[in-house]
């Protein structure tokens, strides 16, 4: 029929899935840098979901932690910042300036507004004062390289100054200029967290002066953005990408217009691909994934049917929306994982329907996988679902 949108069923879906986000065996990645670009961005919001992702997609699994070290404290070929939804991500060096004019420049406006508001309510040194904290603290932080915000309060002690934020409400506490000023450098892409202070678990970073980054057009850091996620999560809707980015629904719709985005047909209504991925996928081979919580691929698209069944939801998510670890085969989420106390990789299934013995051997063959790179070291996700709660005391 003239005119009609092309189609693309789940089971297609599926299958570029597999291949763009380096999940099927013959589509796994030579190093970090190639994980990280397939996918745009790894959640960097727990540290040691980052190094899970690249394990899950790396042909030699052996090298993930050597290797995301070098990457990112080394070479400084990934970097740590603030972006998409004021979430913390591990992006390739390259797209550093097209996230920050896309996103991080409208995020950082409302971080340091908000800081200053919230300093105002509680009586605390003004705006002027607090610029003259954060010129002294970042050249303390030229001089020393990277360190800690500990070791910078020592150089400016004006950033232990505290302040009481929401003061008679339920959620009242005792903020100091600290951990606020350093958290909206970030944003504003000024400060970037170097080398941990521990393993490559480790929550507790050192801080370094951001390397010089050109500015770009806010129009076209958006394009080139939405070209990229297109390219790696297509086709998906207008919602997706609104939801991923956090941007105005006009900002979204502008990018799409502007990458030459064409529409296509999925089961949520319409999407979008780009022009060179119109014509059909084939199937892939066969696999199975055990993915970290937070991995980009479990959180890519607000609307997640087609490959994580709503009955799944209330296992694998907590509260706040933060999907824990999953297990995988041919492209949708069948259980869950974690790791118990004595370093076993333990999985289950939630969703039996066509997993049969080579669903099931393919799983375990991932769970020895993981078991063998991370070793010793123990990963407890930092936001725990109901799930991994109950593989990992089990």
């Amino acid at each position: 029929m003239s005119g009609q949108l092309r189609y693309i069923e789940v089971a297609e879906r599926r299958a570029r899935l597999a291949v763009g986000q380096r999940l099927a065996g013959a589509a796994r990645a030579d190093s970090p840098e190639e994980v990280a670009e397939s996918l745009v961005a790894l959640h960097g919001t727990d540290p040691a979901s980052v190094f899970l992702a690249v394990g899950a997609r790396l042909a030699d699994a052996a090298k993930t932690v050597p290797e995301t070290e070098r990457a990112l404290y080394e070479d400084r070929t990934l970097l740590r910042m603030h972006g998409m939804r004021h979430t913390v991500f591990v992006f390739p060096t390259g797209l550093v300036p097209v996230v920050h004019a896309s996103t991080g420049l409208t995020v950082a406006a409302r971080a340091r507004a908000a800081l200053i508001k919230d300093m105002a309510k509680a009586g605390a040194p003004d705006a002027e004062w607090l610029a003259e904290v954060e010129a002294s603290a970042l050249a303390a932080l030229a001089r020393r390289g990277e360190t800690t915000a500990v070791e910078l309060a020592q150089d400016e002690p004006r950033l232990k100054e505290q302040f009481v934020y929401a003061a008679g409400k339920s959620y009242e506490g005792v903020h100091t200029v600290s951990s606020r000023l350093w958290r909206v450098l970030g944003v504003e892409g000024r400060v970037v967290r170097g080398r941990p202070l521990g393993s490559w678990t480790s929550t507790r970073f050192r801080w370094a002066v951001a390397p010089p980054s050109p500015e770009l057009p806010v129009a076209e850091a958006q394009s080139e953005l939405v070209r990229r996620w297109l390219a790696a999560c297509g086709p998906a809707t207008e919602a997706d990408l609104k939801w991923w980015t956090g941007w105005k629904v006009t900002d979204v719709r502008a990018a799409l217009k502007a990458v030459g985005a064409v529409t296509v047909s999925v089961d949520e209504g319409v999407g979008y691909v780009l022009a060179d991925a119109v014509e059909p996928v084939g199937a892939a081979e066969p696999w199975a994934a055990l993915l970290p919580g937070l991995d980009p691929t479990a959180m890519g698209w607000q609307e997640r049917d087609w490959y994580c069944p709503p009955e799944l939801r209330s296992a694998l998510f907590d509260r706040s929306g933060n999907i824990g670890p999953t297990a995988w085969w041919d492209g949708r989420i069948v259980g869950g994982w974690a790791q118990r106390p004595d370093g076993e990789i333990a999985w289950r299934l939630l969703d039996t329907e066509g997993v049969g013995r080579e669903a099931r051997t393919a799983i375990e063959a991932e769970a020895a996988r993981l078991h063998a790179w991370v070793g010793p070291t123990r990963v407890t996700p930092r936001f725990r679902t109901p799930l991994e709660r109950k593989l990992a005391s089990a």
